[in-house]
Formats: C-alpha cells, sequence, structure tokens
C-alpha cells in the first residue's frame, strides 16, 4: 500500500488524533497498481445503483440521504442496516461535531466510548480501493484498526490543502479520486476508516449541524438528534 504522508492540515491532524473516534496519524490507500484503470468508483455519482442501498437519516436539523455500498463494505452496510432496522439509533446523538471536518454519531451513551455491532464485538475493518473519504462520505469511527462498532461520522470538510492534489499524485491516487477531492475531504482517513456510503442529497443539513455551537470535547450544545433511520432500498 502507498502512503499519503503529511496529506491533512495541522487542525486536521490534530482532530484527528482524538481516541476512539478518528485515525491517530496520516495514511493513504493509494494502493491501485497500474493497470487499474477500469475500476469503478461507486462516489462519482448521485445515483442509486442496482447493486447498493438507499437510507434516510432524519435528524432533529433535517434529513440526509446517503446510498450506502455493499459490495465493497457488505458487513459494515449489513451491520448499520439493521440496527437502523431495529431502531438502535433512534434518539442517539450526533456527539462530536467539528466544522470543517466531520459530524459523528451512533453512540447510544452519547458520549463517544459506547456503542456495539451486530455481530456480537468489533469487527474488521473492509478498507477498499473504489471508496474514500471526500465530502460526504459515510465512515465506521474507530478505536484503532478493526474495532468498528456502531458509530459512524459523515466527512464535512470542503476543501484540502492546495498542496494535497500533487502529493496524493505522488502517492497513486487516480487522477479520477484527486479529482473527486476538488470539494473537500479528509484523504488523511484514506485506508483507517471503513467507508461504505456517500451522501446523495441533505449535504446542506450536514453543514449545518457541522456549524452547530458545540462545547466540551466538540459535543453540541444543544443535541442534534437522529430520530430515525428509515432504510429506503
Amino acid at each position: 500500500m502507498m502512503v499519503l504522508a503529511g496529506c491533512g492540515t495541522a487542525d486536521e491532524k490534530q482532530e484527528a488524533e482524538q481516541p476512539k473516534e478518528e485515525a491517530k496519524d496520516n495514511g493513504g490507500q493509494a494502493d491501485q497498481a497500474e493497470g487499474d484503470e477500469d475500476i469503478v468508483y461507486p462516489q462519482l455519482t448521485a445515483e442509486v445503483q442496482e447493486n447498493e442501498r438507499l437510507v434516510e437519516i432524519v435528524t432533529s436539523m433535517g434529513t440526509i440521504k446517503i446510498k450506502l455500498f455493499p459490495e465493497q463494505a457488505p458487513k459494515t452496510v449489513e451491520n448499520f442496516i439493521k440496527h437502523s432496522e431495529d431502531g438502535y439509533y433512534e434518539g442517539v446523538i450526533f456527539h462530536r461535531v467539528i466544522d470543517g471536518f466531520m459530524i459523528q454519531g451512533g453512540d447510544p451513551d452519547g458520549t463517544g466510548m459506547g456503542g456495539e455491532s451486530i455481530y456480537g464485538g468489533p469487527f474488521e475493518d473492509e478498507i477498499s480501493r473504489q471508496l474514500f473519504n471526500i465530502r460526504g462520505a459515510l465512515s465506521m469511527a474507530n478505536a484503532g484498526p478493526n474495532t468498528n462498532g456502531s458509530q459512524f461520522f459523515i466527512v464535512q470538510n470542503k476543501e484540502i490543502d492546495a498542496s494535497l492534489p500533487e502529493k496524493m499524485k505522488q502517492a497513486g491516487y487516480p487522477e479520477e479520486v484527486v479529482k473527486m477531492y476538488d470539494n473537500g475531504g479528509t484523504p488523511h482517513l484514506d485506508g483507517k476508516h471503513t467507508v461504505f456510503g456517500q451522501v446523495v442529497e441533505g449535504m446542506d443539513v450536514v453543514d449545518k449541524i457541522a456549524a452547530t455551537p458545540t462545547g466540551d470535547a466538540d459535543k453540541p450544545e444543544k443535541d442534534v438528534v437522529i430520530e430515525k433511520i428509515n432504510v429506503l432500498k
């Protein structure tokens, strides 16, 4: 695997080094070898394909529609769908919100230290060469490799550092992927967090949640609540 070194701003790196929720250092999943030109990147289109799922997260600040990628992350999508259908996320807050970075939820305890998977314990990462932490990506929060439970985050960052595209190319990122980061993202989390979905409608809601005033541990001063997650497809 080729590593993308130094690919976050100083602020992003500091934010990403928090325990439990985010990766502790930079990394990349730019492990596409020459000859992989035929790889399909499902995040390139908002259209929901036949092999994809669709959910809507109904929050106290609006609704976010997200398509999921079961082919690339089958266990992660199954975990999220089952929790959603069982009402596991109902009433759960976005407990960590950082404008210019991401919004994080999925912990019934609301502390960032709780939550569990449907598998009876932490489950393995499903890192795909087709999926990246671009703006709008739905990814799993973790406490290190293969520690996935129920917590997730949506990438909200609108703009990456101007020096990153060239560094990404040097690290082996395909041109199509580099271009996907034109709208923002967190490439320093690639290869460290399982991407399993992409927002197709409601990024304005994500931005609104990200802009909410926060207090200690980046927790919103007024709870932003997941009222329900509906599985539409």
